[in-house]
């Protein structure tokens, strides 16, 4: 199906692995000209590139920490420059750790915070003179912010925090045309699931398979169909709206 994303412009913010990375080259594909970011220096960073250089198109992987408010007004500034505008703003960069609540450091809370929630807010904000009409914003967030998850508490927070953002923000710029929703992920099949230890893998793949309708656990490229939904004109009426990506969950 041709999406007519020809031209666009997007930001995906954590682009280089996981769901991500999915995202980014399902619209590079769609002939979407992507800015990316990642916060450490990887192999995954530099593969992406290659990937992207054979796609064709305009891309750029660029370092930013986007805990740092400083390296967001860097990373809009280089989207300024580099495509102009922004027809799509993905926030799908996040951190995660498990820890027993009673146990949790102050230091941990604030920088979940900050990457998942506060990121997610100066992108926006920072790029609202590059949104024009018909602009779509996306937020992944997480199916855990409806049933909790133990030892997750500052992650479920901030997603959940997300999800009242943009209904927010969907109400405020509405009239402006540009549209705000989250996908609310289930269990995705990422290189961060191939990398436990097989038994653990294979056990974690069973449990979660089982509580999908589908019998299955996601993939990138399945969150990445939303995302180009999200991103094209089929959609032009949806906003304010949480999406499931979850292979139907419970």
């Amino acid at each position: 199906m041709n999406l007519d994303l020809e031209g666009r412009k997007a930001l995906v913010t954590g682009g280089t692995r996981g769901v991500g990375r999915g995202i980014v080259l399902a619209l590079a594909r769609h002939g979407v000209d992507v800015v990316t970011c990642y916060r450490q220096d990887t192999e995954a960073a530099a593969s992406l590139e290659r990937e992207l250089k054979d796609t064709g198109g305009h891309h750029h992987v660029l370092r930013a920490d986007l805990a740092d408010p400083g390296q967001i007004t860097g990373l809009l500034d280089e989207c300024r420059t580099r495509l102009g505008r922004l027809d799509l703003i993905v926030n799908n960069a996040a951190v995660i750790s498990h820890v027993p609540y009673g146990e949790l450091p102050p230091e941990d809370w604030q920088r979940t915070l900050a990457t998942n929630l506060t990121a997610a807010h100066l992108v926006v904000q920072g790029a609202l003179p590059l949104l024009g009409e018909g602009a779509s914003v996306v937020s992944v967030s997480s199916k855990s912010v409806e049933v909790g998850i133990p030892l997750r508490a500052h992650y479920t927070a901030t997603k959940a925090a997300l999800h009242g953002l943009n209904r927010t923000l969907a109400r405020e710029f509405g009239g402006r045309g540009v549209r705000f929703n989250v996908l609310s992920l289930g269990m995705i099949h990422t290189e961060a699931v191939d990398a436990l230890p097989d038994d653990q893998r294979r056990a974690m793949v069973e449990r979660y398979a089982g509580k999908t309708s589908l019998g299955r656990l996601g993939t990138p490229e399945e969150v990445a169909g939303a995302v180009l939904w999200l991103a094209s004109d089929l959609s032009r009426y949806v906003t304010g709206a949480v999406l499931p990506v979850d292979g139907g969950i419970s």
